[in-house]
């Protein structure tokens, strides 16, 4: 798939879940908090496939670079703590019964953005070297 075909079904995706998102806010519809999230859903669903082929093909072609790999493995873990993150968003704001603290509901949420702001700033020190 090119890369505008990638970005423009990005960002369909991000536009479908921004609507779904404004209309329960607004009280317009009462559908359940995993059905709104179903395009967010879909596409990490989709990136998590796309990593794990690309993992297989990486290994299959005998490539010796570990580092890449391990790059791709990252990119796989970061998809599924968002995914988990988004779980328990969901599971807070629709079992109210439930009592689950702020604090754990967002807890994968920012270990995922810290860990990434680490990545950005260790990638930055790296390429300015050269």
């Amino acid at each position: 798939m090119a890369v505008l075909h990638r970005a423009l079904f990005t960002w369909f995706n991000l536009l479908i879940f921004l609507i779904l998102l404004v209309l329960r806010l607004d009280l317009r519809i009462q559908w359940n908090w995993f059905i709104v999230f179903i395009p967010m859903w879909l596409y990490d669903n989709i990136l998590l496939i796309y990593i794990i082929f690309r993992m297989i093909s990486h290994c299959k072609n005998g490539h010796d670079h570990i580092s890449s790999l391990r790059r791709k493995a990252w990119y796989m873990t970061a998809v599924l703590t968002k995914l988990s993150g988004q779980g328990l968003l969901c599971l807070k704001l629709e079992a109210t019964q439930l009592t689950l603290p702020a604090k754990v509901v967002l807890a994968p949420l920012w270990v995922l953005l810290l860990t990434l702001g680490c990545d950005v700033f260790i990638h930055l020190i790296q390429h300015s070297r050269y």
